[in-house]
Parts: C-alpha cells; structure tokens; sequence
C-alpha cells in the first residue's frame, strides 16, 4: 500500500498559478513581477550580512524528544547576527497536511513568529513572521493521501492509531491538497481574497517597492511575510538570491526503447516489489514492538525512518518506469531562472548569486545520489547553466556562473564541488542542508565521489563529476549510533567577488542524550 501520492506536475503548476491569481489583468496592468520580492528590514544594503538555512525539518515532537526544536533553539543563540533564514523545504511531513502545522512548525519554530509566545492561537494559514523566513515548497510539501489510504485513515481507527502509536507518523486525515496547505501558509493566494476590488487594494497597499522589472511585493517582517510565488527572487547585500521549485522539474528521463533500456525497466521492476516486500515486514515487526519502553521506541524510530525511505525510492522508481516523451517539465520556470540569471549578469550592482531548492543535484546520501529525480534536475538544470554561460560568453577572472546551491531533499548535511562535467555547472559549490529535524541518512558505501557515464559507442567511459568534501549524516549501530541534525549560518563578506563562510552547527543524539556543538567553519 501506498502512504503517499504525489500530484501530476501540470496539476502543480495549474493549481499553483490559480492561487496567486498568476498574471492576472490586475497584476499585468499595474506592472506587478509576481516573481519578485523586496525586505523591508532596513539593511537590504549592507554587503556584510549573514543568513541562516534549514531544511527537511517539519517533523516535530516524537518519543518525548524533538530534533526540530533541538535545531530551532540553537538558530535562536544566532539570529541575532543573522538578517532571514532559508528554508530547503519539507516544510511539513508526511503530506504537508494542515493539522501538522501547530505541531511540525509554529511550536518548534514559534520565536520567529508574531504571537509566538501562544502558538496554539497561530492559524497556519495566517502566520506573521518577525524574522523573515524565506522556505521553497519540497515534495513533502505537495503530497497527498493516496484515495484508499485516505478512506482506510478515517473508516479504521486501529490502523490510525498503529501509524501513530506505533510508527508515530505525522500522515494526517488528508494531505496537502496538492499543495494548497503550503500556498495558504506562506504564499500571498489573491483567489482567496475576493472581488476585484479587494484584490486591488491589496496590490496597491503590498506591491508598491520599485525595483528594474516592476513594482514587486514588499515583506515587511512583522506586519506582511507573505512570498509572491512558489519560486521567487530578490536581492540582499548585492547577492541575487533565486528560490526555485523543483517539484515541478525533476521528472525522471525517459527509459530508452533500446534492449539495454528494456533489460534496466525490468530491474526497477523488480526494484519496486522488493521495496513493497520490505515495507510489508517492517508494518508487521512494529506491531510487536511497545512504544512506551525506550529500547523498543528506539526501534520503531529507525522503522519509521526505513519506512519513509523505502515508499520515497519506490516513488521514484515508479515515477522513472512512468516517464515518457509526453511527460510535464516546467519550462516557463526555467526560462525564467535563465533570463533573471542573464539579466543579474547585467546588472552592476549584483556582486553574487545563490540558488536555493529542494532537490539536489549532486549529492552522496546513501537514498538520493543514483535516483532518477536527482539526475533529472542535474540534467535541466546544466541546461539552464549551459543557456546563461552561451549567452554571456567568459566572465570575468574566471568567476563561477552562480556562487553557491543549496538544496535539501536528502537527509544530511553536505558540501560538494563540482569537476569538469563538461557543462556550466563545472567548478561550482553544492551544500545540502536536509538535516534539521526528519529522519538522518547515511552516506553512500560507495564513497564521497560521484562519477558519471559519458559512454559513447567510440569511447565508452566514466568522468568524476564531483566530490564530497563534508558530510554529517546518521553513522554508528545500536547503542553507539548517533544522529547529527544540522542547520547552517553563512555569513557574506563585503566585497567583489564575494566571500561565503559557512558555519555549520550540529544537535546531535547519542544515547537518548543531546549534544549541540560547531564544525569547523569553511570559506568559499
């Protein structure tokens, strides 16, 4: 049986522009960038500014303890030197379901919140940040409850309550509505407000900040937080910073029709009833085990954590035994990364790039680094890179197209570099930051070091594309293993180019105990 279900993408992209009424003629005609925001915190202008980042966090409270919390306590100790934080998504598990909300965010992260000294009386749909937090929607996100999951949920209160009490998972009685619960909660939704006339007055009281491609939306921490869009841009210190949603590009490759493309689609078929096997063994073990003993708790932890793997690799290989040529990608997204990334080249007050999205391209999490949707975004997104670095030709001293990519999704904290790949994304920097509250991960047997085929029928071979140089993921068995849950501050010096040192700071878990502490900072 399936937990979850994920919508079609032209249901995502459809669904989304409905809600912030997308290029509708009220916006056209005042000049509106639907796609652009402006923080109104008064230091937009500093060069030297510093920025904290999060993802795959929503989890909450569970057996007594919770990571999230852990994480959003020591973010607290450095908000004070910190000017917004980013969040990689996963905003809420398992289905990005509403009455997780309380639970999985406002509570652990109620300090950044407008009322947050009473969490219980934050609606999630009208949540005020007083410290802008700026999340880009992952798949979690937009998930659903499968019809017959959903009916099973409300008709069968004993398998309700083994989801919970036993495995203790967040599924909810329905799930995000394809993503509406996370536009209500963070996305400025003008279908909700109306008539014409109130949708008028809006713009003209939220969208009057002037910037070189419109009026745009201004968030003004403490009075209006909300985003114009589900990928978005704006500008701090001279860095242009770009949130994507890569739910709606990360869409597996189809599988070539050749003998060799046949022989692999059986392998994933036999791939995708292995993992349903396994997942049928942990329900039932789980039904043996108490969750009110320590030991056992522990146990069901880890299950909870295998299971939610299992159903994400058996998602992907069937979204890869799916995929052909008639499949969605969202190009109007990915022209527009590319012409904003050409026209911030243009731009001379632009010192910096940064892109910031859920799903990584290169990563070497033991669960995320071969699946098809990790290859998928790498492949579009060296087609964006490939597009800006034709149009712009050599930059100037050899400077890297966009200064870094932060990403989530895989379930761990980690810095990568890129070789020579043979595209724009060559020699670039990738930190992953999906360690800050759900389940950890461990790293791949294989080592830190991704290669890829280049095979062609003349010169069959494999190129290093790219190498791990940090990564804090779930290590050690039994009573020796530890759970290392990360967040990042990253602090941007003034200066052309610019200079990013990334400090990384670690909750960890060992033996029912907490341990916070600092890495080693790094300086890209």
């Amino acid at each position: 049986m399936k937990f979850v279900s994920d919508p079609p993408i032209a249901d995502k992209i459809r669904q989304m522009q409905q809600r912030v009424r997308w290029q509708d003629p009220l916006v056209l005609e005042r000049g509106i960038d639907q796609t652009r925001l402006v923080i109104e915190d008064g230091g937009a202008e500093d060069t030297d500014f510093s920025f904290l980042v999060v993802g795959d966090s929503g989890s909450g409270e569970h057996r007594g303890h919770s990571p999230q919390r852990q994480v959003a306590e020591q973010m607290l100790a450095q908000q004070e030197n910190s000017r917004f934080v980013l969040h990689t998504g996963d905003v809420i598990y398992l289905v990005g379901a509403s009455e997780y909300y309380l639970k999985n965010f406002i509570e652990p992260y109620r300090e950044f919140l407008v009322g947050g000294e009473r969490p219980e009386k934050i609606p999630y749909d009208r949540m005020v940040f007083n410290f802008p937090f700026l999340p880009t929607p992952g798949n979690h996100d937009y998930y659903d409850l499968p019809l017959a999951l959903g009916l099973l949920v409300q008709a069968t209160l004993p398998f309700r309550r083994l989801l919970q009490s036993h495995l203790d998972f967040d599924i909810g009685w329905r799930g995000s509505g394809q993503g509406k619960v996370y536009a209500q909660a963070f996305l400025d939704c003008l279908n909700r407000l109306g008539s014409p006339q109130a949708i008028a007055q809006h713009l003209d009281t939220h969208y009057t900040a002037k910037t070189d491609t419109g009026l745009s939306l201004r968030y003004d921490p403490g009075q209006f937080t909300r985003l114009p869009n589900r990928y978005y841009t704006f500008r701090y210190g001279g860095i242009d910073f770009f949130a994507l949603d890569s739910n709606t590009f990360n869409a597996p490759l189809p599988l070539p029709t050749t003998g060799e493309g046949r022989a692999y689609r059986h392998v994933l078929e036999k791939q995708r009833d292995e993992l349903e096997q396994q997942k049928q063994q942990i329900l039932a073990t789980s039904t043996t085990l108490k969750p009110n003993q320590p030991e056992e708790a522990e146990r069901l932890d880890d299950m909870r954590t295998k299971l939610e793997q299992l159903e994400e690799a058996k998602l992907d290989i069937e979204k890869q035994l799916a995929a052909d040529e008639t499949v969605v990608v969202d190009q109007e997204q990915l022209d527009w990364l590319k012409q904003r990334l050409i026209e911030s080249w243009h731009t001379e007050a632009v010192r910096g790039r940064v892109l910031y999205f859920h799903h990584p391209p290169y990563v070497t999490e033991a669960t995320k680094w071969h699946q098809g949707q990790t290859l998928a975004i790498r492949h579009r997104l060296r087609q964006v890179l490939d597009a800006v670095a034709a149009e712009l030709g050599p930059l100037p001293d050899g400077a890297p197209l966009v200064d870094l990519v932060l990403n989530g999704h895989a379930h761990c904290l980690e810095y990568l570099r890129t070789l020579d790949t043979g595209h724009a994304d060559s020699h670039l920097n990738w930190i992953v930051c999906g360690g800050s509250g759900f389940s950890l991960r461990r790293q791949r047997e294989e080592g830190p070091e991704l290669q890829e085929s280049i095979s062609t029928i003349a010169s069959p071979d494999d190129r290093l594309v790219a190498r791990s140089l940090l990564y804090v993921g779930r290590t050690g068995a039994g009573t020796q293993k530890r759970r290392p849950y990360s967040f990042l501050r990253i602090d941007v010096k003034a200066g052309k180019p610019p200079q990013f040192v990334i400090r990384p700071y670690v909750s960890e878990r060992v033996q029912r105990k907490w341990k916070n502490y600092a890495i080693e900072p790094f300086t890209i």
